[in-house]
């Protein structure tokens, strides 16, 4: 199956807004991310920085990419990888090389990375700031951190003072430059996170249509990661979650080796990755395909405040806005349904509903699952930040009720609930990625009784 790519134009151009933003006499630099160990000499499945990936589109471990802007406003994009070695790529697969880096990437220059230190060292002398993520993972050399590898650039380079070397004399943090950068999505990059989303509606659909009580999680999950891979988002985006009855009431329950029971829900979260972007999608569903009245009851409450919220998404509104409003629709569904009592209005003054709707209500997504971006909390720990257009989020309220929990009755115990979708905002209001992922009490009774027809 043939999916959108980003072409070499879009890293071509986020690499010229950074060169833009630097004064004269600086660098900014990126490694790659490294191949990380799982037993003995094989390793998980490579995934890349983002930072790094985000600026060169280079999908290899131990590599380094670096911006110049010299004293003489003259901008380069250099890169330092992997040499070409027939035997390393006999064993471990083919890598590109430097002269193929420089025609599929679009850099000014490619170098080995085992001549990484002796070029950079004269490219330092004279530059007056570095800027870098702070804290970033090495991948190559003997460091932990690339601050670490800075440090000891810095210290040959004053090694040389008496030689006429001049030092660079200011390091910058250049992390909340690169988030703001990657928080408002491109028209090419919004197309992949279709294509990833419709991938990952398509396997909570197979999911909804394989289940039956008496499978083990499991079996769902490896219905799941069988359409990510068979439509071409080969791994996964982050663990997938697949919890059925109280599991559901963990939030990042991983385990998924638990039988199925008839009468419990199933909660799936599980979202796809392609050419990097993430998917992040939850649905709740009945095990046996049809909500028992206090299931729904629930289940329609969560429904109802997420469509509520989704609704509101447009330019300037802010995630507090949307908390406060969903806390106090929530409250008053569950003081409706007797689970919370007392005082409705000291009810949601106190956010009540707290109890049990536990996390928040969406988070930036992008090439993280998590992604990065600035959310502008106050002290009071509310996200006032304006949303504008090409920002994609999640919205994923949800309500758990653990089985120990004996203030309620027990006909809502053991129920764990939430429905998550991705959203994008637009000029006019918003779009919804993850619409094709049925979420009706009605459309998934009903796709449900159809596969269990045939």
């Amino acid at each position: 199956m043939q999916h959108t790519l980003l072409n070499v134009e879009e890293f071509q151009s986020r690499r010229l807004k950074i060169l833009a933003g630097l004064p004269t006499g600086s660098i900014a630099a990126f490694p790659a991310a490294k191949e990380v160990t799982r037993s003995n000499d094989t390793e998980y499945a490579f995934c890349q920085n983002k930072n790094f990936y985000y600026l060169s589109g280079f999908n290899e471990p131990d590599a380094l990419l670096v911006l110049i802007k010299s004293n003489n406003n003259k901008s380069q994009s250099i890169l330092f990888s992997r040499a070409k070695d027939p035997l390393q790529e006999v064993w471990h697969g083919r890598r590109i090389g430097q002269a193929q880096a420089k025609i599929d990437y679009g850099f000014d220059e490619c170098h080995s990375l085992d001549v990484c230190e002796d070029i950079l060292l004269e490219y330092l002398n004279g530059i007056h700031q570095i800027h870098y993520c702070f804290g970033t993972p090495l991948s190559f050399g003997e460091y932990q951190t690339f601050d670490q590898q800075i440090s000891q650039w810095l210290t040959l380079i004053k090694s040389k003072v008496r030689q006429g070397v001049k030092v660079p004399h200011t390091l910058v943090d250049c992390s909340a430059v690169i988030d703001e950068m990657r928080l408002i999505k491109s028209t090419a990059e919004l197309e992949i996170m279709r294509q990833v989303n419709h991938i990952s509606c398509g396997a909570h659909q197979r999911a909804m249509e394989r289940t039956v009580a008496g499978k083990f999680e499991y079996q769902i999950e490896a219905e799941i990661l069988h359409e990510f891979a068979q439509h071409g988002a080969r791994h996964p985006a982050y663990a997938s979650i697949v919890a059925g009855g109280d599991n559901a009431n963990i939030l990042h329950y991983t385990n998924n080796d638990d039988v199925l029971r008839d009468g419990d829900l199933l909660l799936i979260d599980a979202g796809g990755e392609l050419a990097g972007y993430a998917a992040d999608i939850t649905r709740t569903f009945p095990v046996n395909g049809k909500f028992s009245a206090a299931q729904k009851a629930l289940y329609q409450l969560v429904l109802d405040v997420q469509n509520h919220v989704i609704e509101q998404i447009k330019p300037n509104v802010n995630f507090a806005q949307l908390n406060a409003f969903t806390c106090e629709f929530l409250t008053k569904g569950l003081y409706e349904l007797g689970i919370l009592s007392g005082d409705l209005t000291k009810l949601i003054k106190e956010k009540t509903c707290k109890k049990y709707f536990i996390h928040g209500l969406g988070h930036w997504l992008g090439l993280d699952v998590h992604d990065v971006g600035d959310y502008q909390v106050n002290t009071e720990k509310q996200q006032l930040r304006p949303f504008d257009p090409g920002m994609v989020m999640t919205i994923e309220p949800g309500l758990y009720i653990p089985l120990d929990d004996y203030s309620v009755d027990e006909k809502w115990r053991g129920i764990g609930i939430r429905i998550e979708d991705n959203i994008v905002v637009t000029d006019q209001g918003h779009e919804n990625l993850t619409k094709n992922a049925p979420k009706s009490i009605e459309a998934i009774e009903r796709l449900m009784a159809t596969a269990k027809i045939n």
